[in-house]
């Protein structure tokens, strides 16, 4: 019988849990524009633009691992529901502030602190939750599914956000905003109970912190998944010189600019649409590397693209790269950990996906300054595939994992 991509939606409480945080994307998509279009509209700075990034990474540092700890530790259920209703208090502060006109650029930034510190919190705990929700010969489908779910939030936030924000302001969007967060919440009250499978002698310390560390430096095709994220994401990350691509380049509009932010996310969700049809595929590892070599390649020729037509195609083929390097990255490392430690290692994980993008975006635009722009993203581009390939002469089990039985055995180990 042939699959359907949507097959996994027949277990309930993931499809409960996707519709909830699919919604909740939506909308953190939509305040994310909201906040930037109002910051720069206060203050005229692009700096300023650069500390709610900083605000926003903040929290990873600070909290990432206590965070990976807390969703080991206690029920995944309850940190998310505390984490999300401190989200839904920071857009309504954002929403209440708007209105009666007291909204500064000091007090953004420290409303996006406290809502940033929530979300570190529900990061790992909602990443260890997804195995509960569907049988291990599904997983992989599901996390395809999980990755055209962030693309398409990625095309509807920002598009709804400029039409509402051209037409009434940020105000509703802030409140709309705090109004999707609650969609996780009342998923989360209808999907059964998730059992915490920590060891009874498990202690909330800083030895804990460090048993998921030493089992994530024990197993190599988990740490070298991780390098693989940050190394792509840090030397490829040309999204932030998208507006010089579009303008200087192109010679286009914001209507440029909004073609190519949308191409790589066009071409993620036909990937996970692909992967989610195709079910457990064979040969991951090959496949793993040959995306991101896929996605090293085409930031290349990005770079020395003079053309609209075929810098959008180039795009495309760079977001189905990323994505399919994406899901067979995180189905290894979700089935790999043990459900003890999966916290903490989602935590790990966090600040080398997270910190790659946030990195790379400071050396794109160092390296733009001292090469030029297209240059400077052929850089990148090298530097991707030079970075892939030392991987694999450096952990070679990453081009021949293929099977679920190395999977157990990564297990017996802990």
């Amino acid at each position: 019988m042939k699959k359907s991509p949507f097959d996994v939606f027949r277990y309930r409480d993931f499809a409960i849990m996707w519709w909830g945080v699919f919604i909740a994307q939506i909308g953190f998509e939509m305040q994310m524009v909201a906040i930037n279009w109002e910051m720069y509209s206060m203050t005229g700075s692009a700096l300023s633009l650069g500390i709610i990034g900083l605000m926003r990474f903040a929290p990873v540092f600070l909290f990432s691992l206590i965070s990976g700890m807390c969703a080991d530790m206690f029920s995944k259920k309850k940190i998310m529901f505390i984490s999300q209703f401190f989200m839904m208090l920071s857009s309504g502060l954002l929403f209440y502030l708007t209105i009666t006109h007291a909204l500064t650029p000091v007090l953004v930034f420290g409303i996006i602190l406290i809502y940033s510190t929530a979300l570190v919190f529900v990061g790992p705990s909602r990443q260890s939750m997804i195995p509960h929700l569907v049988p291990r010969p599904h997983f992989m489908q599901a996390v395809a599914l999980n990755a055209m779910l962030w693309q398409t939030a990625q095309i509807i936030g920002p598009a709804v956000s400029g039409f509402i924000i051209g037409s009434f302001g940020v105000a509703p969007i802030f409140a709309i905003s705090m109004c999707s967060f609650a969609a996780i919440n009342i998923a989360l009250l209808l999907i059964k109970p998730i059992p915490n499978m920590t060891h009874a002698s498990s202690e909330f310390s800083l030895s804990a912190i460090k048993i998921g560390m030493r089992f994530v430096k024990r197993t190599p095709l988990i740490w070298s998944t991780m390098f693989l994220d940050f190394f792509a994401s840090f030397f490829a990350s040309s999204m932030t010189l998208m507006p010089i691509f579009a303008k200087n380049i192109l010679h286009g509009g914001p209507q440029t600019l909004g073609l190519l932010y949308a191409a790589p996310s066009f071409g993620a969700i036909a990937a996970g649409l692909l992967f989610s049809s195709l079910g457990n595929v064979k040969r991951q590892g090959k496949i793993l590397v040959v995306s991101v070599l896929i996605y090293g390649f085409a930031t290349i020729a990005f770079g020395l693209s003079r053309s609209l037509p075929l810098s959008l195609f180039i795009l495309l083929f760079s977001g189905v790269g990323d994505a399919l390097s994406g899901i067979i990255r995180n189905t290894v490392r979700q089935m790999m950990t043990p459900d003890h430690l999966r916290g903490r290692m989602n935590s790990i994980m966090m600040i080398f996906y997270l910190g790659g993008p946030q990195l790379g975006e400071v050396e794109a635009g160092i390296a733009a300054s001292l090469l030029g722009t297209p240059l400077s993203v052929v850089f990148g581009g090298v530097g991707t595939i030079f970075m892939t390939i030392l991987m694999i002469k450096k952990v070679p089990q990453l081009l021949s994992y293929d099977s679920h039985e190395d999977i157990r055995l990564y297990n017996n180990k802990v």
